[in-house]
């Protein structure tokens, strides 16, 4: 693999954590090899591994512009990374109200309670 895939890897175990990266690796087959590859070494390899901003501010811009365009499905993930990146509470919460004011208080308000739900567990399973 390219250099850009392996740093990609390591940048993605750092941000997700291990146990997502194992599921997804476990379930990759030969059909979304060439997509796993693409967003390994796009994704993490470029941006996720740049150091022009932080991984704080990454996950804040990450969750906005994933609620703002309405890809929900990935939000829970990307929250659940807060706590490897740095992002607090407050930090998303600020990102979704500026969401609401230019992409749409719907989209927002999903997002919100996405964030809730998956704050919830990730305390829940800390005890």
């Amino acid at each position: 693999m390219s250099d850009r895939f392996d740093q990609g890897m390591k940048t993605r175990r750092e941000v997700l954590g291990d146990a997502h990266v194992d599921r997804a690796e476990a379930a990759k087959t030969e059909f979304d090899l060439p997509f796993q590859t693409l967003i390994t070494e796009g994704a993490w390899g470029s941006v996720w591994s740049s150091d022009a901003i932080s991984r704080r501010e990454r996950s804040m811009l990450t969750l906005a512009l994933l609620a703002a365009t309405g890809n929900f499905e990935e939000i829970p993930m990307h929250i659940r990374a807060t706590a490897r990146t740095g992002a607090s509470k407050q930090d998303v919460i600020e990102a979704f109200q500026h969401v609401a004011i230019y992409a749409g208080v719907p989209k927002a308000n999903h997002a919100i309670k996405l964030a809730k739900q998956t704050f919830a567990e990730m305390e829940a399973s800390d005890d």
